[in-house]
């Protein structure tokens, strides 16, 4: 989906890097925000339109998201 430079570790991935979420903005080639597991890099990623990643955000940021019902 994008180059390996492309991909940026989340911050809130802890000291021992093996619990990690990646994102990559692929917007110009895939229109959107790509998301991945840094374990498997070589694996399946997610696709998130630019609204869909926004509001993906301001969930995580409010405390506000139910992942439950996902």
């Amino acid at each position: 989906m994008a180059p390996d430079s492309a991909w940026h570790k989340s911050s809130y991935s802890g000291g021992s890097g093996d619990s990690c979420v990646e994102a990559a903005d692929v917007t110009a080639t895939h229109g959107g925000i790509g998301v991945r597991d840094s374990k498997d890099p070589q694996g399946p990623a997610l696709l998130f339109t630019p609204t869909e990643w926004t509001s993906f955000v301001a969930l995580l940021r409010t405390g506000t998201a139910d992942f439950g019902t996902v």
